[in-house]
């Protein structure tokens, strides 16, 4: 695991080519429900079912939901 993180280079964080750079990590179980959380909130704006700022406020209490019930935050 050590090694994928120290190797990742930013500049190509895909097998493709991609019009974006950089890599993410983040070491907790709970990332896989966070990600999948947000993602359809933003799929929700995405398809004007909600508006961009509805699904961004509604992401970030998600989030802090997740964190609190898992104690990583008070």
């Amino acid at each position: 695991m050590l090694g994928a993180i120290q190797s990742a280079d930013v500049t190509r964080p895909s097998a493709q080519p991609t019009p974006y750079k950089g890599v993410q990590y983040v070491d907790i179980p709970e990332f896989q429900a966070i990600g999948t959380s947000v993602g359809q909130t933003l799929a929700a704006a995405l398809t004007n079912r909600t508006s961009v700022d509805q699904a961004l406020q509604r992401s970030q209490k998600s989030t802090e939901r997740f964190m609190k019930h898992t104690g990583y935050i008070e």
